[in-house]
């Protein structure tokens, strides 16, 4: 049955690899059910509701992934977008969240109409190969420092970014909670680096469990002493099963009356949301697909115009049920490293999230140390596409540093992309290369160019 669907034989994989690529995906990206309730419920939203929304959306996205496209991406809301829906639109613009809602619907339509008639897969045609090369860098980097980041090893400090101090902690007294989590932090990085190197097979979800029973014998001999009102949670489950919250609070609540009043305002809520989500999808797609192979030689995905349309019916979805935009998740490319290939791996992590509407509390007790291994681990692999990138060619190379460092620095895959294809356009025109570049990319340097400094 699964070879019938998936055509498992055709894409080079088994059932086992399929079910433990998607497992591994689903536990990097888990955190947004937790997460993304957090965020949203800053709006006035019902966190619980948020939560079953969450994990609903997301599993019909992933499964609109497998049907469209056959594809091992994974989605769920996507995070930035859910902390502009949050703080920007309901917060400093001062719009309910009901309206906001209604901008994601809104959004989530466009999309279709924009994947139906092709522009979506146009966009993604139109950068130039060595640039999706940048943006796989980009997003390898990214993922890297996320993963840095969740593991409190780089942590604010007065020059932006700055290594955690151990003797710091040891002197105000949180060496056992945010000190022990960087300790296990490395050690699980070490421990899933030794299984890569030894052709070990499922290092990716093996390095997050043991480095969770790691977490978990820390606690129970006192090394590791939880502080929640630090971020600091207890990594030992207290119960496994519970009842899904609701979804009456946020189900169909999107309200279109400020439509008419507040056009222009409302158009500027929703080209934002459009803005983020499409070049985050992009990029991730982009940097996913180069990882496995999926690009052909003019760097083109087969079925693009279907894992668009998921991205699209999953964030429209989505605002029916209560949350923000579902997009394309960079976890997706831990998935694939485990050799996911078809979409086997994300009907894989549809139902994990099903069943997270009953498994939550030990679902949601997964610690972030345990996850941040993967993603360094992933990162690593990503950003080895470096060598593919002909450096000899500065016309393409500067772009390409440019895409890449940026998505990092900024802290933004759209921004990285944005800012590679304004400087790839504007440097091959200054030296005489316009006739090389494509129309669409000439229109998409205008409208970047709008956005960074008129709008």
């Amino acid at each position: 049955m699964f070879e019938k669907l998936f055509h498992l034989e055709a894409n080079h994989t088994t059932v086992k690899t399929e079910l433990m690529a998607g497992l591994t995906t689903f536990m990097t990206m888990v955190y947004i059910l937790a997460v993304n309730p957090s965020i949203l419920s800053a709006s006035g939203m019902d966190a619980g509701a948020i939560l079953t929304a969450t994990a609903l959306s997301s599993a019909i996205a992933c499964f609109c992934m497998a049907l469209f496209s056959n594809k091992p991406f994974a989605l769920s809301a996507g995070l930035g977008l859910n902390a502009y829906f949050a703080y920007t639109v309901c917060g400093a613009m001062g719009y309910p969240w009901q309206v906001a809602l209604a901008a994601v619907f809104v959004e989530g339509i466009v999309f279709i109409i924009l994947t139906l008639t092709n522009v979506r897969e146009a966009i993604f045609n139109a950068i130039p190969a060595q640039l999706k090369i940048a943006v796989s860098v980009g997003i390898g980097l990214f993922i890297t420092f996320i993963g840095l980041q969740n593991g409190h090893v780089i942590v604010d400090g007065s020059t932006l970014v700055t290594l955690f101090s151990f003797s710091s902690s040891l002197a105000n007294g949180t060496f056992n909670t945010e000190g022990i989590t960087v300790i296990l932090t490395l050690v699980g990085t070490l421990i899933t680096f030794t299984m890569l190197v030894r052709g070990r097979k499922g290092y990716m979800l093996y390095g997050i469990l043991i480095t969770w029973v790691l977490g978990i014998l820390c606690q129970l001999t006192g090394i590791y002493v939880p502080d929640p009102a630090n971020g600091f949670y207890s990594v030992i489950p207290t119960a496994f099963v519970s009842a899904p919250a609701s979804l009456a609070p946020t189900f169909m609540q999107m309200d279109f009356s400020y439509i008419a009043s507040h056009t222009l305002d409302f158009l500027v809520v929703v080209f934002a949301f459009g803005f983020v989500d499409i070049f985050d999808t992009l990029g991730t797609v982009i940097g996913c697909a180069s990882r496995a192979n999926m690009l052909d030689k003019d760097g083109k995905l087969e079925g693009m115009k279907g894992v668009l349309l998921a991205d699209a019916v999953g964030t429209t979805v989505g605002a029916c049920l209560g949350t923000s935009t579902v997009t394309t998740f960079v976890e997706s490319s831990s998935g694939i490293n485990e050799g996911g290939r078809t979409g086997l791996t994300s009907c894989t992590v549809g139902v994990l999230f099903l069943a997270s509407l009953f498994l939550s509390p030990l679902f949601l007790t997964i610690p972030s140390f345990a996850t941040a291994p993967a993603l360094i681990v992933v990162g690593f692999l990503m950003v080895e596409q470096v060598a593919k990138i002909d450096w000899t060619d500065y016309s393409t190379a500067v772009p390409c540093l440019i895409c890449f460092t940026m998505m990092a620095f900024s802290y933004s895959i759209s921004d990285g992309i944005a800012y590679g294809i304004m400087s790839y356009t504007l440097l091959n025109l200054i030296l005489g290369k316009g006739k090389n570049i494509s129309g669409l990319m000439y229109v998409l340097t205008v409208l970047f160019v709008l956005k960074y400094f008129l709008i």
